[in-house]
């Protein structure tokens, strides 16, 4: 806006709607520094706008952001309205590291300076980590530490690049005051792996649980990476540069830039495992861009079915149980031995075991009494009881040694894995499951030991589930296993009945006890 020949009647116009809107404020009197086009107006675009609205309309609120947005220059445009038009009120920015801080002053500065002189209240502080003004409002900048948080009592707290922050946890351990007793919290970031605060705290806020309010963009909704109506002058001067950028290109070569990882975290904002993953990373993006989610549900949306069981078919249902207590996860599919196609999943950490059995063999016996291979590790052995001796199921898949289900070590789990993956990559199986696949991105080779495991916080309930299915399927495909026949069978009760009725479990720090199931099989 031209403000040199304003009228005073004109600037108190001007000071009035800037201080009613953030929006106008930045879109009128803000510049910034743009890579090509050098000092420039900060014109918002439209997920921009969008972005301010929301930190604004809700105290707590927590950005999912791609690379290069211009988040960190929006929130700097923010803090400096927020001063400006506020008296007495304290922003604090909390980056991950001293130049990542010195950095953000310094933009909030030039904004500051580029302001016209009735916009500009005198500083009393003007230094690489603070700016503060004779109002009596200010911004401090920090870099992370040990001690960061109990310095950071403030009206606004921005924590900039969250999922990088060094000792968060405990820094937000001390922030507790700032947001009790009214302050307000924007907390904006790239994704850095998982199991980490940020990833945590955006989970919890997608589940409406801790409070924030979740925000995503895509990286679609810049109009530099992704072509908008409306926006040709942009793209007119993209093609002025030296060299040309072609909006339409902008995917194509970026993708050219970076790995599969990098892109899936940086650019789709995907909360992806801190190692390699054990399935080759192209090969998770094919998975993942062709989940079917087109499925209805059973048992509360435990269960997912993708197709009715076809005449004629065969099936194998392959069952990963747990103890049903919130821990580990109870998991099972139904694979067509036909196609290899993968029909049915169920999945809950919430079904005892004993119910969890009632649910195998109703649906098993809807699929053409599929072959049912549960795991007979610990609790397992449970589950084969029910299935043989409560439920009567009639097909239950043993091995050469006539013991049904699988016992997984650790040397044939590997063989399990191996074959799995195998599978998947030679197009032998067909996955339909999100949920399979998010866990496929969180299992990975650790760096240090060579394991595969899944990542910290995540589980592998549904990979071995499905692994033990693929196991099945190519067995049951070359008739290396036996049906459990009803002729000269014993009264089938497992070691962990016959010897007691205690089970090991984890607790929550990783210690092992022992509980009562006498409760799950009715004794």
């Amino acid at each position: 806006m031209a403000n040199n020949t304003l009228t005073l009647e004109e600037i108190k116009k001007e000071f009035l709607k800037c201080r009613n809107s953030c929006d106008y404020f930045i879109k009128n009197y803000i510049k910034v520094v743009h890579p090509m086009r050098g000092l420039v107006p900060f014109g918002l675009y439209p997920f921009q706008t969008k972005i301010l609205r929301e930190f604004q309309d809700y105290r707590l609120s927590i950005l999912s952001k791609f690379r290069q947005a211009g988040c960190t220059t929006l929130m700097a445009g923010y803090a400096l309205w927020f001063i400006l038009f506020q008296p007495n009120k304290k922003v604090a920015i909390l980056s991950k590291g001293d130049s990542e801080a010195t950095e953000v002053v310094s933009r909030i500065r030039l904004m500051y300076d580029e302001l016209p002189i009735w916009l500009q209240p005198k500083t009393t502080k003007n230094n690489d980590h603070t700016l503060a003004l004779e109002n009596g409002s200010s911004i401090q900048s920090k870099a992370s530490g040990k001690q960061s948080g109990r310095s950071l009592a403030a009206s606004l707290l921005i924590i900039d690049e969250a999922a990088f922050i060094e000792y968060i946890d405990t820094i937000w351990a001390a922030v507790g005051p700032t947001t009790s007793t009214g302050g307000r919290v924007c907390v904006l970031s790239t994704v850095n792996g998982i199991g980490n605060w940020f990833h945590r705290m955006y989970s919890q806020a997608l589940e409406g649980s801790n409070g924030f309010h979740a925000i995503r963009i895509k990286w679609q909704e810049h109009p530099e990476y992704h072509y908008h109506e409306g926006f040709e002058w942009l793209y007119e001067e993209m093609q002025s540069y030296n060299p040309p950028i072609n909006v339409n290109d902008w995917e194509t070569v970026t993708r050219k830039k970076h790995t599969f990882k990098e892109w899936m975290q940086e650019y789709e904002s995907n909360f992806l495992g801190t190692g390699e993953t054990y399935v080759d990373g192209e090969i998770l993006r094919s998975l993942k861009e062709n989940c079917n989610k087109d499925f209805w549900i059973r048992y509360n949306n435990k269960m997912r079915i993708w197709e009715d069981p076809q005449p004629h078919h065969e099936y194998v249902l392959a069952a990963d149980p747990s103890i049903g207590r919130d821990r580990d996860y109870s998991a099972f599919h139904i694979i067509d031995i036909y196609n290899g196609k993968q029909v049915a999943e169920f999945y809950s950490n919430r079904t005892p075991i004993n119910e969890f059995a009632k649910i195998i063999a109703a649906e098993a016996r809807l699929y053409n009494t599929a072959f049912v291979c549960p795991e007979r590790n610990g609790i397992g052995n449970n589950l084969i009881y029910f299935l043989k001796e409560e439920l009567e199921y009639e097909n239950l898949v043993q091995d050469d040694k006539r013991d049904i289900g699988i016992l997984i070590t650790q040397k044939n789990k590997e063989n399990l894995l191996a074959d799995m993956e195998h599978n998947i990559r030679s197009n032998r199986v067909l996955i339909n499951s999100e949920r399979l696949v998010n866990e496929l991105l969180t299992f990975v080779i650790d760096p240090d030991t060579g394991k595969i495991k899944p990542d910290s916080h995540c589980h592998d309930d549904l990979i071995m589930a499905y692994a033990t299915a693929v196991h099945i399927f190519n067995k049951l495909r070359t008739n290396s296993f036996i049906e459990s026949s009803e002729s000269g069978d014993k009264t089938y009760i497992p070691p962990a009945i016959q010897n007691a009725y205690t089970y090991n479990i984890g607790t929550s720090t990783g210690e092992l006890t022992q509980e009562n199931i006498k409760w799950l099989i009715g004794r």
